[in-house]
């Protein structure tokens, strides 16, 4: 099937009104932006049926003793924590200076943090739709890490040339989820350090494991990048500790929450699975610690195993 072609225009118009919405964001009183976000959550948990019933449904999986009105909740809070995460996003590069960012953040086991960052070894960095997790790649860059991160190319061209410049301001170079394998490949091999979002789903051809009480398919692509290029792999969240209108920024903690070496691995038939699993409960139990702030409104069990017909 012929792809649509895309009406340029319309692109360009999408781009313009976002560059303007975040140009005003950055100039009103940051107070004034939150509370304009916690506005529009409530809207949006309103009107979205569609993401508020998908919410529920995952957090139901997830935490199968709480109550219907427990988990109503915890959805609401998970709309208003988006609408405030988009805030923050924006207000990312005018906040967050090399001169305060202990203001703005505390590294949890950083010691595990910088020791790969500064190895020679290559760096898998693996995190989650949770928290802040903009927040970490841009703290390491006003740091003066050099990271890549692995993200998925916009369909509209002047949206992802200005997200792209966005997210590469602090010197975090980002590489195509698809089509740019030789340079993912020549990043490893120079001993780069590449974060990537491990809680998507990878279809019915994924490895599936369990995660929140269900299995989830997932890619193989960050076990065996580990395991191809000796890269090794941090597991790394970013939950808000503290709110402050004022000053536009939560505070956040940046958790290496494990730490996996694919040489533990080498010998094991099913180290792919077990190295996808061991990062899949590292995640599992920083959401579970903060349930509001994971992104519960995706379909993160869209694939599910087929299940096999018993013998006659």
């Amino acid at each position: 099937m012929a792809q649509k072609q895309r009406k340029l225009w319309l692109d360009w118009l999408v781009a313009m009104l976002v560059r303007f919405a975040v140009c005003v964001l950055q100039a009103v009183p940051t107070s004034l932006a939150n509370g304009a976000a916690e506005l529009l959550a409530k809207l949006a948990y309103r009107v979205d049926k569609r993401h508020r019933r998908v919410a529920a449904e995952n957090l139901g999986f997830a935490f199968p003793e709480k109550s219907a009105g427990e988990i109503d909740d915890l959805v609401r809070r998970c709309f208003r924590h988006c609408g405030l995460l988009l805030i923050e996003i924006v207000l990312l590069p005018r906040k967050l200076q090399i001169e305060n960012w202990r203001t703005y953040a505390d590294l949890i086991r950083a010691d595990r943090i910088l020791d790969g960052l500064v190895s020679d070894r290559p760096l898998l960095i693996v995190t989650a739709h949770f928290g802040n997790w903009e927040l970490a790649g841009f703290t390491l860059g006003r740091l003066g890490f050099k990271t890549f991160a692995i993200a998925r190319v916009l369909d509209n061209p002047y949206l992802e040339t200005f997200l792209k410049r966005f997210r590469q301001a602090t010197g975090q170079t980002i590489i195509a989820k698809k089509d740019d394998f030789e340079r993912l490949s020549a990043v490893m091999m120079s001993g780069g350090k590449v974060a990537t979002l491990g809680d998507q789903d990878a279809g019915p051809r994924g490895v599936f494991v369990e995660f929140l009480g269900r299995p989830a398919s997932s890619h193989k692509a960050v076990a065996l990048l580990a395991m191809q290029f000796d890269a090794k792999m941090i597991v790394i969240g970013v939950p808000r500790t503290a709110e402050n209108f004022q000053r536009g920024l939560g505070r956040y903690e940046i958790i290496c929450e494990e730490s996996i070496d694919p040489r533990d691995y080498l010998t094991r038939p099913d180290a792919v699975k077990a190295i996808t699993q061991r990062y899949h409960d590292a995640l599992a139990r920083l959401i579970r610690r903060h349930p509001e702030q994971y992104f519960w409104l995706h379909r993160r069990w869209k694939s599910q195993p087929i299940a096999r017909k018993k013998a006659d």
